[in-house]
């Protein structure tokens, strides 16, 4: 999975083993599922997931490790990703915007990546199956990146890993049902579940500010850029209340007023608003 900051990849051993604990507990809302890591596990563990978020990139991860059966996308999915490893390099828009404007990917994979979008873009495809082939490039294109980790800025040399040749690779998807929904948290917090696990932002930095690349690779809609970052012009207007100081406690509030189950696992840095 892409690098993310607040990643609960640690915790999840302690996560899951605190869903486990508690009597009853079949179905889990993940509310602000980011990379879905924490529904990916659950749902490996057995349990019926509907994950949500309001950016574009962190649903259709969740569509592709929440939502997607496995069993029934696989062999379509294999066939797809075999193509789009013949397509031929083009570059356009997106390696000039974030491999040469800013310099996020190097030029030769940035054009191999928008050849291969632009094949997803022209392609008739079952839902999930596209949502698991934007997996799989995204995450290979965030395994070539020249940043630190988020999107923010960019290495003014070259990291050695973005000398490498792009790797398209088979995301890691779990058989049977989940859900993957896009809205805000306080609309999607009434989904009736047993259990709802909440990991809001803590502090003032907006994910879609931090991945803007990827939500314009998901989209695929050649937003107005700003700023030597070349950010998406909505990263100035799409704001949440819980990257806000001063709002984030009546967003939280107004988020637990609102959960439809018997239990709440709750994750938040000690360090956050």
């Amino acid at each position: 999975m892409i690098k993310y900051l607040g990643s609960k990849r640690r915790l999840l051993p302690h996560i899951v083993e605190c869903v486990h604990a508690l009597p009853d507990v079949r179905t889990v809302l993940d509310l602000f599922s980011g990379t879905s890591r924490v529904g990916h596990a659950l749902k490996a563990s057995g349990y019926e997931v509907v994950a949500n978020d309001h950016n574009a990139y962190a649903w259709t991860l969740a569509r592709c490790y929440v939502a997607a059966d496995r069993n029934r996308v696989r062999a379509e999915v294999e066939e797809r990703l075999d193509a789009l490893r013949r397509v031929e390099p083009r570059a356009g828009w997106f390696t000039r915007m974030f491999c040469e404007e800013a310099r996020y990917i190097h030029p030769s994979n940035g054009a191999r990546i928008e050849a291969m979008r632009e094949a997803i873009a022209g392609w008739d495809l079952d839902d999930d199956v596209e949502a698991v082939l934007l997996t799989s490039l995204m995450e290979a294109a965030d395994r070539v990146d020249s940043t630190t980790g988020v999107q923010m800025a960019y290495l003014k040399a070259w990291a050695p890993r973005a000398l490498r040749p792009l790797e398209l690779r088979l995301p890691d998807m779990q058989p049977g049902p989940g859900r993957a929904l896009l809205g805000d948290a306080l609309d999607a917090a009434s989904t009736p579940v047993d259990l709802a696990y909440l990991d809001p932002p803590y502090n003032q930095h907006s994910y879609r500010s931090n991945y803007h690349v990827w939500e314009t690779l998901v989209r695929w809609d050649e937003p107005t850029p700003y700023g030597v970052a070349c950010k998406r012009e909505d990263c100035r207007t799409h704001k949440s209340a819980f990257n806000s100081k001063r709002q984030i406690h009546q967003a939280l509030q107004d988020v637990l007023d609102r959960l439809a189950c018997r239990y709440v696992i709750l994750s938040f840095n000690d360090e956050g608003h």
